[in-house]
């Protein structure tokens, strides 16, 4: 059991017999009342999103999630594939069950995948990644002068926006959360 005033953002709780995770939360104190908890939370198995308001210090059911490190292999049409870094042991999970950090998925990553009773629930990619460009247009000199962004697309088929001096073969480095152009890669 876990108290709502102890929620965070990436604990998993159970409510109504389904597992969420907390996407926001605000703790509101209002000046007549009692404090409640305030939370956006995604479903794990269809990603809808639902906000709920829980009271102080209520008790909620809070999931048993075991992290694992897998190492991504490939992926074709059943799916991405993933290889448990110490039990070798082959898992395959579908798109919409990782979501938007898909698209940043490369062979041979390694990231955290959750498993819930045994089964995979998600998986968190690290909070950076650094893709080749494969495809953009091409750059011109003093175009760093200004804040103008152009779309770019990387090894893995994603699209991002980068300033107008990257060009094609160069490595970025790619904040995951929010697909958002951190730099070039030395």
């Amino acid at each position: 059991m876990i108290s709502s005033n102890d929620l965070r953002n990436g604990v998993t709780i159970v409510v109504d017999g389904q597992l969420w995770t907390v996407i926001e939360f605000l703790h509101v104190k209002p000046g007549k009342g009692s404090a409640f908890v305030r939370t956006r939370m995604k479903n794990v198995k269809t990603g809808t999103t639902l906000e709920r308001t829980f009271r102080a210090g209520e008790k909620l059911e809070r999931a048993t999630v075991d992290n694992r490190q897998m190492q991504m292999l490939y992926n074709d049409a059943d799916g991405y594939h993933f290889m448990d870094q110490e039990s070798f042991e082959n898992f395959t999970l579908q798109r919409d069950l990782i979501g938007d950090p898909a698209d940043f998925l490369k062979d041979g990553m390694v990231v955290d995948m959750q498993f819930h009773d045994g089964v995979p629930i998600g998986v968190d990619l690290p909070a950076h990644v650094e893709l080749r460009i494969v495809e953009t247009d091409p750059g011109f000199k003093g175009d760093s002068a200004t804040n103008v962004q152009k779309p770019a697309k990387l090894e893995t088929g994603a699209t991002v926006n980068v300033p107008l001096f990257v060009g094609e073969g160069d490595v970025i480095k790619i904040d995951t959360r929010d697909r958002r152009y951190i730099g070039r890669s030395s």
